[in-house]
């Protein structure tokens, strides 16, 4: 099915120069995978649906390839889930793919990476699978729809050039800065130290915000579009914050746009950078550390509610982490410090455009359990905002 025009397409002059696929596949031996899972509607039937999730898969290198990549973590703010990254944070090392699901999912999602990975060859006495959530409030979260199988379908189905993006995979069930959120991406070409790099960012969206792009508050100029139900709502908390749909929708003062944020802030983001570029895992740190910044242009708030957690990693020095016997010391590249400030910028640059992505991918109306109904961004409408104050012609 074709997908809604990305930012890009829209004409929307975002900073920095992307790669071919503007996405995290853009560097090389990164490849993506989706499995979606959507059945039923209506009214909530915990272990039933409706179901509105799925998985998202990030190899870091090659199928079979089982060499380590340097990397790091951040948490922007920490009320979510990343498995694995105590070992990430104590090796400087990422030692197999990246998985993204629902927040009810992570275990079986977890479980699943390991017998995957013994599967396709993968020898080890044990590993840390990574695996990261954000809460699929469109779902029946609690029936843990998510197979084992999924997860491996998820994982083979992972391969390079261009992403779909949206409502699919672990970002099926999300919702975005009062929009319906998901998977987006996005890349930067980037000369540092005299080579042309790679930066891209890959990222499951669903945290609150008062939406800006470019600066412009697109979220305060597009109210007539709050999320609404058309059913009774069996669950207290999701009660308490959404109103009926009553006819057309109806406009809301401008005020309620910034209300309507906060009260979606409980809901979360995970960020994974990847780059061809050679950086040690301080370096990477560094890298995972500017994330913020570019949802910072966005409007976001990193609330108490909100699970914001990122990873970089580098494809370059491969085989720095051999175990030969006996082990023998390696020779590492690494980008002066003083050089890596393009990197930093394409972090933050590309984070924005990725977010932007995965709310204009998605679906004009989704709706969810118990007839919860969210908009996507309509990209007509950003177009005529961003024209309105200047920012596009």
């Amino acid at each position: 099915m074709a997908q809604n025009p990305r930012g890009r397409a829209l004409g929307i002059p975002f900073d920095g120069t992307p790669g071919a696929n503007n996405a995290i596949t853009d560097v090389a031996g990164v490849a993506v995978g989706h499995v979606t899972l959507i059945e039923g509607e209506g009214k909530l039937v915990p272990g039933q649906g409706p179901i509105r999730t799925g998985v998202t898969a990030i190899l870091p290198r090659p199928k079979g390839n089982w060499d380590f990549t340097m990397a790091a973590t951040f948490n922007q703010n920490g009320n979510g889930d990343m498995t694995g990254v105590n070992w990430i944070e104590e090796s400087g090392f990422l030692e197999g793919p990246i998985l993204l699901t629902g927040t009810h999912s992570v275990g079986v999602v977890r479980d699943a990476a390991i017998h995957w990975q013994i599967a396709n060859g993968r020898k080890f006495v044990f590993t840390y699978p990574v695996v990261a959530e954000t809460f699929d409030s469109l779902n029946d979260s609690n029936g843990q729809h998510v197979k084992p199988r999924h997860a491996a379908e998820a994982l083979d189905a992972a391969k390079p050039g261009p992403v779909v993006e949206g409502a699919v995979g672990g970002g099926t069930g999300m919702r975005c800065n009062g929009f319906k959120g998901g998977i987006g991406t996005a890349s930067r070409m980037v000369q540092v130290a005299g080579k042309v790099h790679t930066l891209g960012v890959l990222l499951q969206c669903n945290y609150g915000g008062d939406l800006h792009i470019l600066g412009v508050p697109v979220g305060r100029e597009i109210t007539d579009l709050r999320a609404c139900t058309t059913l009774p709502q069996s669950r207290p908390w999701m009660a308490n914050r959404i109103q009926p749909c009553v006819g057309p929708p109806i406009a809301t003062r401008r005020s309620d746009a910034a209300s309507e944020a906060a009260e979606s802030g409980r809901g979360s983001i995970i960020v994974v950078v990847a780059t061809d570029a050679p950086l040690l895992p301080h370096q990477l740190k560094r890298i995972a550390r500017r994330v913020g910044m570019g949802l910072g242009k966005l409007g976001s708030w990193a609330g108490n509610g909100s699970g914001d957690l990122f990873l970089a990693f580098s494809t370059a020095n491969a085989g720095a982490a051999s175990d030969s016997t006996p082990p023998t010391a390696v020779k590492v590249e690494m980008i002066p410090n003083d050089a890596i400030d393009p990197l930093f910028r394409a972090t933050i640059d590309a984070t924005e455009e990725a977010v932007v992505n995965a709310m204009l991918a998605a679906p004009r109306v989704s709706t969810g359990a118990d007839g919860v109904r969210i908009h996507g961004l309509p990209g007509d409408r950003v177009v005529e905002v961003l024209k309105k104050y200047g920012r596009m012609k």
